[in-house]
């Protein structure tokens, strides 16, 4: 009988954590002007957000229970055991993206406030891209490639609509 509401618990866990997944996995909603930061805050979010289903995961009390399952060798291991793998792996997705987008941070401000000639900019910029891309194991992806081009080139546009609007 406590096994029983044991696995009740955690298929509820479960439940919970595969909507967490799920939703994270959704295509963002963003304007048509965002910068670049907003890849690098998105990325800060679901760092913050998988780190602390990590933390519940890990706590104590969860332990408990899962090592109460594993004694009674509960079929719902199985499923929590893959799912607790896949938020580890979304977690150092996240983790480490935002380890790589914060190489770029440094160029996020120069390329808003610089006057539309910002040439000097955009070769470390590259650069910089073209380190995460060679070297990242998760953000080197076309999609994450084409999102990040896709604000920094907002940026860009941003920053000439404000140029000549003050000029």
């Amino acid at each position: 009988e406590v096994t029983e509401k044991l696995e009740e618990v955690v298929m509820i866990w479960i439940k919970q954590i595969r909507q967490v997944l799920v939703e994270s996995e959704q295509i963002r909603k963003e304007t048509d002007d965002v910068g670049p930061s907003a890849e690098l805050e998105h990325w800060k979010s679901r760092m913050s957000s998988f780190n602390s289903l990590l933390d519940e995961i890990k706590s104590s009390r969860v332990k408990k229970i899962i090592s109460i399952l594993q004694a009674a060798r509960s079929k719902t291991l199985k499923q929590w055991k893959e799912l607790d793998g896949s938020i580890t792996i979304a977690a150092n997705e996240a983790k480490d993206n935002v380890r790589y987008l914060y190489t770029l941070d440094k160029f996020f401000g120069p390329l808003a406030n610089a006057s539309p000639v910002m040439m000097e900019h955009i070769p470390s910029l590259m650069s910089t891209v073209c380190m995460i891309y060679c070297t990242s194991p998760y953000y080197n992806t076309s999609e994450h490639m084409t999102s990040l081009f896709l604000k920094i080139t907002n940026q860009m546009i941003n920053t000439c609509k404000t140029y000549l609007c003050e000029g």
